[in-house]
């Protein structure tokens, strides 16, 4: 009996065998407790990782909200957003550890601060090329990227820093899982934003403005729309939603290096593309599947295939949908 328990995980194909060796009559009854007991497992493990998919997922979620509010008014890829995140990160690490500020003010002073930053590189970097052709300003957001990364390299050093815990540590178990207080934090600061954020581009003159400029930026210069001042004001959520994500991420993975931006941004790139570049809700929904679809191939099949998969659901999008879940064809006039 206890040798066949140990041939491998595979309790259903264990059973069979063990049935037609025909010695059943002895250990029958404590085996199939045994086969229910460890399927019961297995389903807290798939809730597990759904958990900590929804986790992950909302912290891409914030990120990808920044891709598709810049894209869907300018028709720009910020690549330069995963930096934004990173600097986010190290701002509240010298906040938390050098201030010793409370959470709520970490999180309001470094949204503020990357806020104003991200207004500063569309003044700088992007507004310049407004008029210039797409591949010219996407040129320009990767030199950003990278200036951005080499600039922490010199203020921060390579050294990766450890973040402290922002949140209070508590642990609950819900029918056999395990939610951390930090869990549930981070989703639900992540839904708030994400509602917040919804309500005010449907219900706020300046979310309608947001709308206008999108749908047509000439018909809405006409009916008085500010667009310089609009599409500061994109920059200015959108990379203040980063920060809150690069904290979120930080505390999550602990360490921050000046590089920590790069595979958050691309994956948060993908669930804005896979969602619907330029829907702020496809952007919201793309980014708890990526979260999940990742954390599944991590818990179900490997962690080097994880990254792999993510990338391959962006090829398979543009090839068979490339506007997205809740994207819709359009023609252009030409």
């Amino acid at each position: 009996m206890k040798q066949l328990l140990s041939i491998n995980r595979n309790f259903s194909l264990n059973f069979i065998l063990y049935l037609k060796t025909g010695d059943i009559e002895e250990d029958g009854l404590f085996y199939i407790h045994f086969i229910i007991i460890e399927g019961g497992d297995n389903v807290n493990l798939f809730l597990q990782q759904v958990i900590n998919g929804l986790n992950i997922g909302s912290i891409y979620a914030l990120i990808a909200i920044g891709y598709t509010m810049v894209y869907g008014i300018i028709k720009l890829i910020n690549f330069a957003h995963g930096e934004i995140m990173m600097f986010g990160a190290y701002f509240a690490f010298i906040a938390a550890t050098s201030f010793q500020m409370p959470v709520w003010a970490i999180l309001l002073l470094v949204m503020t601060i990357m806020a104003i930053v991200g207004v500063a590189i569309e003044f700088v970097a992007y507004r310049p090329l407004r008029n210039a052709p797409r591949l010219s300003a996407l040129i320009t957001a990767i030199g950003v990227s990278l200036f951005l990364q080499n600039l922490a390299l010199i203020i921060f050093k390579p050294e990766p820093k450890i973040m402290p815990k922002l949140f209070p540590e508590m642990n609950f178990n819900i029918g056999g899982i395990d939610i951390s207080s930090t869990t549930l934090i981070t989703i639900g600061l992540s839904l708030v934003f994400m509602v917040l954020l919804d309500l005010y581009i449907r219900k706020t003159k300046q979310g309608r403005a947001m709308r206008a400029v999108s749908e047509d930026k000439d018909a809405a210069i006409l009916m008085g729309v500010n667009v310089n001042r609009t599409v500061s004001l994109t920059f200015a959520l959108g990379s203040a939603l980063g920060a809150l994500g690069g904290i979120l991420y930080s505390v999550a993975y602990i360490q921050i290096y000046p590089t920590m931006g790069v595979m958050p941004g691309l994956k948060a790139f993908i669930a804005a593309v896979l969602g619907g570049i330029g829907i702020v809700p496809g952007a919201m929904l793309g980014g708890f599947i990526i979260g999940m679809v990742e954390t599944l191939t991590k818990a179900y099949l490997s962690t080097t295939w994880a990254d792999a998969i993510v990338f391959a659901i962006l090829i398979i999008v543009l090839l068979f949908k490339p506007t997205g879940i809740l994207g819709k064809n359009t023609r252009e006039k030409v």
